[in-house]
């Protein structure tokens, strides 16, 4: 049963743009059929919240709309059971669970918002990283990848690298890694792509030698920039298909004739909203089914997550982290907050 009692806790929080502090709330206690989780770990997505921290993008574009400020950061938690709520089922205290809930001391859930359990043999922070596993699992399954085929991924930020993982876990050889960081390319020498390029080269000619002239059947786009969106297709074959994983902040100018129409390229959006909601006879990857899978490849140790975590902070210190990813994070890996201090 619940206990009647709210608790004080931290969270982190964008006041407004460019801005960060980490305040108190109220915790309530869970009620019918609800869930109070004490928070272990939390992970940053650099990609998405320091979007909507630097504000840089079009005032009329989604991301306006889902950037209103004061803005609770944080969407990748790792947490512990601490209450269970009357008619909460399934669940027990004491029971480590990932949510979508922010980078707060205490989550209230319901059974539906949690995601999945996590195995003993995976840590509070490599559990935090779900979020970004889910998004590239969902990417690698829209791109419908086949044994063999060639990847070039551009961009080895954390989805980059989750998504060069899952690939070569497919089946696809060789396996291309584009960047502009030389700690981000290491990572990726490390986990496993068979050629890396810098992003300063002549891209196109690299994935010809790699391929023996045959270039790359997918494109993942994880950069994000859309001014290279255009450039990238040219290491296509006719017939290739470009994965659009990232979230480009703002319009490309692209000619559909020369790099879609012509080469008969096909354009493949994946945003996480196009996971199936509910199983069926078609497809049953769900969120918490792809949440099952990633829990597993990292208990296995067929996806190594703890290798890409690089830093680890207090939740005190979100102020100076964020303004230290604002100015550069090309040599962050996962960024963790640990609150079970």
């Amino acid at each position: 049963m619940a206990s009647a009692a709210s608790r004080q806790g931290l969270r982190v929080v964008f006041p407004r743009q460019r801005e960060v502090a980490v305040e108190q709330y109220e915790a309530q206690a869970p009620g019918e059929g609800q869930l109070l989780v004490r928070t272990l770990a939390t992970t940053i997505s650099t990609g998405t919240e320091l979007t909507i921290l630097s504000g840089e993008f079009p005032p009329e574009s989604r991301w306006a709309d889902y950037a209103r400020y004061p803005f609770v950061a944080g969407y990748s938690n790792c947490g512990e059971i601490i209450e269970i709520g009357p008619g909460a089922e399934g669940y027990a205290v004491g029971e480590r669970v990932v949510s979508y809930a922010p980078h707060a001391e205490y989550a209230l859930l319901t059974p539906e918002d949690v995601f999945g359990r996590v195995p003993d043999e995976v840590s509070d922070e490599e559990a935090s990283t779900f979020t970004l596993g889910l998004i590239a699992l969902n990417g690698i399954r829209r791109a419908q990848l086949q044994l063999g085929e060639s990847v070039v991924v551009y961009g080895l930020g954390l989805l980059g690298l989750l998504t060069a993982q899952l690939a070569r876990l497919n089946g696809c050889r060789p396996l291309i890694g584009v960047d502009l960081s030389e700690q981000r390319r290491a990572w990726a020498r490390e986990l496993g792509a068979d050629v890396v390029v810098d992003g300063t080269e002549n891209v196109p000619e690299a994935v010809s030698k790699a391929t023996d002239e045959g270039m790359a059947d997918v494109l993942f786009e994880v950069t994000g920039k859309p001014a290279i969106i255009e450039s990238e297709f040219r290491v296509l074959r006719r017939f290739g298909r470009a994965v659009i994983l990232s979230s480009p902040r703002g319009p490309s100018s692209f000619d559909f004739h020369d790099f879609c129409n012509s080469p008969s390229i096909t354009i493949i959006g994946a945003h996480n909203g196009s996971t199936v909601q509910c199983e069926t006879v078609h497809s049953q990857w769900t969120w918490p089914r792809h949440c099952q899978l990633y829990m597993r490849l990292m208990a296995s140790g067929e996806l190594r997550v703890k290798e890409m975590i690089s830093h680890r902070f207090a939740p005190a210190e979100a102020p100076e982290v964020y303004r230290w990813l604002l100015e550069d994070r090309s040599g962050a890996g996962f960024v963790v907050f640990n609150w079970a201090q």
